[in-house]
């Protein structure tokens, strides 16, 4: 018989049928006397307690219970007679002296148990307690376990919510297809829209109109394919129908591998964009500055720079000669020249990139280089001041719908060099303080750009003219004809060395040089001016032949301008009476030989009095002179290394297609002779070429 049952049959004799409670599903235990000592319990009773030994008062049998305060209940209706209960309440029970461990497990945990007690009487009168308990800890737990959850929950929710509202205030959801079905009220304070006019595809009428097809691409391409988060960034509408840049950040809910619906929310980055908007014009002019070789090329690549970035049409005009402030007095039109002129893909071409300007004194342009200010100015569509825009753009700007425009001075080393004008159309925005604040920033990050190309291009301008003042025509001789030919190439931006010179010596001699100084810069245009100007003093000095005067041309070079240079020529004597016959009396210096073209069509090149460059021989070496005779209606010419030279073949094929081209052209007459000989070079020439012809009468 097991110990439960014999403490069963303790009380048998009084009567109380307490085995009747020993299967029972809830815990049931009996105490007895007002000590509330412990006479019966069952198999419930124990598994909810542990083992608890009977005949031990209440007080000492549950001493390890922290709740003490729930024992007083018991008492209570022990006292009172009136019955108590409880409902899952909190108990622990844990090792105590005096108490075995409990069965539930070490270290006190806490358990959950409703109760009800009831005061009773034993079989021998004796008053007792009925206590019926019932645990519940599993069903508390659970219970607490989804409120703990469903509160964890509500505070994620409301700290997203807060998360949203102080980082976007522009939230909504959409369902799994895209469309919105809730909205906040920051989006709509912040766009204007109804709540109505938002749900589906409304909100995306909030895009700027240029970017609402991308953004609907990209918006619904995503719904398909369900990343894990989208983002995309557009200008939207703000409800003042202003536009600002922001960045839509949408996610996925999912439920089991399904989307169920997508959580959209905007940021506002307008800041950022025109933070890294600047950063990259300033890059891209700098970039476009700095790989231009002209100051006309940099300008024009600067207009690309501001359009479509910054406006919808840019031009920008040089001054005359890049006069300053004081040629835009209260009296003087200023000349100006447009010399770029970009317009934005969509609109209809504007004016030619390169037009003459006459702006008037008191024109914007002009009080821009005076004062060296901008001006920026909005004016209604199509309604362009005629003294804000320059006079070749007005009409063209008032067709387009301009409504706003800026004009702004460059300058570099201190002086106004050039204006630009920048205008909008359309739905754009007006030009804004920072946009024109931004346009200035760009020109003067160019700077040093600009200053060294200006710098080259005055020196250029320089060069230019002093070559051009050194090929004079060639002098009118009685039965000889003498033609010259100079053409830069197309190729070089710089100035180049080459030139040409003919004149006649009091002996009758008609003299014709031809020579090339390597470079193409102004040194190698006063080098060839020096060395020109010092060969027509030699050959005037003193009757010799042209070795003579080549080789004392060294020893002046080698004392007047020891450093090195280049320099190739051919000297020649066209030696003759009146009437003939002539004869060709020359020198070459390093420079591709003389051709000599018969009137039957024989050419040839005359290679028998060939030396090293100039400056290549010391004071004692003589260099070499030959004669020729030439014969009636030949042509005889001298020519640069650019009438035969080509990067992609030798220079001996060169030479054999000069002899071919001017063999057919022996009896063309002689201005017609030179033309066409220059006609294919000059379409594939990498070098400047100058040419000096003479033709003899006719047989």
């Amino acid at each position: 018989m097991s110990s439960l049952r014999r403490n069963t049959e303790k009380l048998t004799s009084s009567g109380l049928p307490l085995e009747v409670f020993d299967t029972a599903p809830v815990g049931v235990g009996v105490y007895r006397g007002e000590a509330l000592v412990l006479a019966y319990t069952n198999h419930a009773y124990h598994q909810i307690f542990g083992h608890r030994p009977l005949g031990v008062p209440i007080r000492e049998l549950f001493a390890d219970l922290r709740e003490q305060a729930d024992l007083d209940l018991l008492e209570e209706a022990f006292r009172t007679g009136r019955p108590s209960q409880a409902t899952a309440i909190p108990f622990t029970v844990g090792d105590s002296p005096g108490a075995p461990r409990a069965a539930a497990g070490a270290d006190a945990v806490q358990r959950y148990l409703s109760f009800s007690a009831t005061r009773i009487e034993l079989a021998d009168h004796e008053p007792g307690l009925l206590l019926v308990v019932v645990e519940e800890t599993e069903r508390v737990t659970a219970a607490e376990r989804t409120r703990v959850l469903s509160e964890e929950r509500r505070r994620v929710l409301r700290r997203y919510e807060s998360l949203t509202t102080a980082l976007t205030q522009q939230v909504w959801v959409s369902d799994a297809r895209g469309l919105v079905v809730e909205t906040s009220a920051a989006w709509e304070r912040a766009t204007g829209q109804p709540r109505a006019a938002i749900r589906g595809r409304g909100w995306l009428e909030t895009a700027h109109p240029d970017d609402r097809d991308g953004l609907t691409r990209a918006w619904f391409r995503a719904v398909d394919e369900a990343p894990d988060l989208f983002q995309y960034a557009y200008r939207l509408r703000h409800a003042d129908g202003s536009y600002r840049h922001c960045e839509l950040h949408a996610v996925p809910v999912r439920e089991d591998g399904r989307v169920l619906e997508w959580v959209g929310a905007c940021t506002d980055i307008e800041e950022r964009w025109l933070a890294e908007r600047r950063s990259e014009l300033i890059r891209r002019a700098a970039r476009a500055a700095t790989e231009s070789p002209t100051a006309s090329e940099a300008f024009a690549v600067l207009s690309t720079v501001l359009v479509p970035a910054l406006a919808d049409e840019c031009a920008i005009y040089v001054l005359g000669e890049f006069a300053g402030p004081e040629c835009a007095t209260d009296l003087a039109p200023l000349p100006m020249e447009r010399i770029a002129a970009t317009v934005r893909p969509g609109l209809r071409p504007g004016p030619p990139p390169r037009a003459q300007e006459l702006i008037g004194a008191r024109h914007t342009m002009a009080r821009v280089v005076r004062e060296r200010q901008p001006s920026h100015a909005s004016f209604p569509p199509g309604a362009v001041p005629a003294d804000f825009a320059a006079p070749g753009a007005v009409t063209w700007l008032r067709q387009m719908g301009a409504h706003s425009g800026a004009v702004l001075p460059v300058l570099v080393d201190g002086e106004v060099v050039a204006v630009v004008a920048a205008f909008v159309c359309g739905d754009r925005d007006p030009i804004s303080q920072a946009d024109r604040d931004l346009m200035r920033e760009l020109f003067e990050r160019a700077h040093t750009p600009l200053s060294r190309a200006l710098q080259l291009q005055r020196t250029q301008q320089v060069a230019r003219a002093l070559q051009h003042s050194l090929l004079t025509p060639p002098p009118e001789v009685p039965d000889l004809t003498i033609a010259a030919r100079y053409l830069a190439s197309p190729a070089a931006a710089e100035v180049g060395g080459d030139w040409y010179d003919a004149f006649v010596l009091l002996d009758g001699a008609t003299v014709l040089i031809i020579g090339d100084v390597a470079g193409h810069d102004l040194d190698a245009a006063v080098t060839m001016s020096r060395t020109r100007n010092m060969l027509r003093a030699l050959a005037v000095d003193r009757e010799e032949p042209p070795g003579d005067i080549l080789r004392r041309l060294d020893v002046n070079t080698l004392i007047l301008s020891p450093q090195e240079s280049t320099t190739t020529c051919v000297l020649a004597r066209v030696e003759g009476p009146p009437g003939g016959p002539w004869r060709l009396n020359y020198s070459v210096a390093g420079h591709p030989p003389p051709l000599l073209v018969t009137w039957e069509g024989d050419a040839t090149f005359l290679d028998d009095a060939q030396d090293i460059l100039l400056g290549g021989l010391s004071p004692e070496e003589p260099r070499n002179s030959s004669v020729r005779p030439l014969p009636r209606g030949c042509t005889l010419l001298l020519y640069t290394d650019g009438l035969v030279e080509r990067p992609d073949e030798d220079l001996g094929q060169g030479l054999d297609r000069l002899r071919r081209h001017a063999t057919a052209l022996a009896r063309e007459p002689l201005d017609v002779f030179c033309d066409e000989l220059l006609a294919h070079p000059a379409q594939t020439g990498r070098d400047d070429i100058a040419m000096l012809a003479l033709r003899l009468p006719a047989p």
